[in-house]
């Protein structure tokens, strides 16, 4: 019996700390639709609306937070529809 192949996180996350920036760029070869953020723990996001990232795009995202305790959750749809999320420590 062949085991389905698990599915990738699509996206690699680049972070600049000296400017609270961080780069989420999408390096699979399909195109996710509804890409929003969201922030749980102590720091300030600015709200952006669902965006599409084709392969290769990436999204900025601010945030400021004096701790190392926040959690960034990314959420997007596979063309297929389905949703995932990836939550991310920093």
């Amino acid at each position: 019996m062949t085991r389905p192949r698990a599915y990738p996180v699509p996206f690699v996350l680049e972070r600049e700390p000296a400017r609270h920036a961080y780069l989420l760029t999408n390096v699979s070869l399909e195109t996710v639709h509804g890409v929003t953020f969201t922030l749980h723990g102590a720091g300030v996001m600015a709200v952006s609306p669902p965006r599409t990232l084709r392969p290769e795009h990436g999204i900025e995202v601010t945030i400021a937070t004096g701790r190392r305790d926040a959690i960034l959750v990314v959420r997007w749809f596979r063309p297929n529809g389905t949703e995932y999320l990836w939550r991310v420590a920093f």
